[in-house]
């Protein structure tokens, strides 16, 4: 019972954390739907074009809120996939607070917050300059309202009905993924890492694809006990918390949500299996 009620408070601290970035996410999207007219589409796709650097800066802070917020602002067209793929690389959570705990290990710290928004910054760059027809943001947060008729009443009632139920989504997940890590134990995922072989780093990013932030805190004390290298530990460029897994539920377009999973690991995992090889 010590165990299960460890892994609920666990869960729900998780998932708090959250609700400042959701609501503050939902709130936007419903005071952009009514004001999406020409003027608006034009000032948001001025902020488009440097977005993903921005979305690179921002992912870093040491929270993984901000990934969530984004792909609800992906699922309402209010960014880019650029924007979106530059969070989610950069996403830092529970990494920073560990290495900086650590101080024989704390060197590593900034050359990791540097390549995520690095290579977090550029991909997305890169990204967003490949052609594809895509909604305006007035279509996106429409077809994502649709379904739950949040536009009727004011816009802060709408925001704190959509805040509360992807809130109870998140909450259901990271009592699942927080109850598969606790009885299966960190020997076991650690396993998985492919222990002194070239292949530990896309192993690395995807155990990073868990959306959990249980991912970078495993990675990371791996990385403090020498069990896996820097490069394995660059491969958190992979771990976004849950905004994969909010994206996969907000977003209707599958064929974007797998488009957008698979850049995410294919990066994390080049970039930490050429740090890797390089020693």
């Amino acid at each position: 019972m010590e165990l299960l009620l460890d892994i609920f408070i666990d869960a729900l601290l998780d998932s708090l954390k959250m609700l400042p970035f959701l609501f503050g996410a939902y709130l936007l999207m419903e005071w952009l739907e009514p004001r999406s007219g020409e003027g608006m589409e034009r000032l948001l796709a001025k902020a488009r074009r440097l977005g993903p650097v921005t979305g690179a800066l921002l992912g870093c802070l040491p929270q993984c809120g901000f990934s969530v917020a984004a792909a609800n602002l992906y699922a309402g067209r209010v960014i880019t996939m650029g924007t979106l793929v530059a969070v989610f690389l950069s996403t830092s959570d529970e990494a920073v607070p560990l290495l900086l705990g650590a101080p024989e290990k704390a060197g590593a710290l900034a050359p990791l917050l540097a390549l995520k928004v690095l290579v977090g910054a550029l991909a997305g760059l890169l990204i967003d300059r490949a052609p594809r027809k895509s909604s305006s943001p007035q279509e996106g947060i429409h077809e994502l309202c649709r379904h739950c008729h949040c536009q009727e009443g004011d816009i802060l009632s709408a925001a704190l009905r959509h805040t509360g139920g992807i809130f109870l989504f998140i909450l259901a997940v990271n009592l699942a993924l927080g109850g598969g890590v606790a009885f299966l134990g960190e020997e076991r995922l650690a396993a998985l890492l492919l222990s002194e072989s070239l292949l530990q780093p896309l192993a690395a990013a995807l155990l990073g694809l868990i959306p959990n932030c249980a991912a970078s805190v495993l990675l990371t004390r791996l990385y403090l006990i020498g069990a896996v290298s820097f490069g394995s530990l660059a491969a958190l460029l992979a771990a976004s918390g849950v905004g994969l897994l909010v994206l996969f539920r907000q977003n209707p377009r599958l064929r974007e949500n797998l488009t957008v999973l698979g850049l995410v690991w294919g990066i994390g995992a080049a970039a930490g299996l050429l740090l890797h090889l390089l020693g």
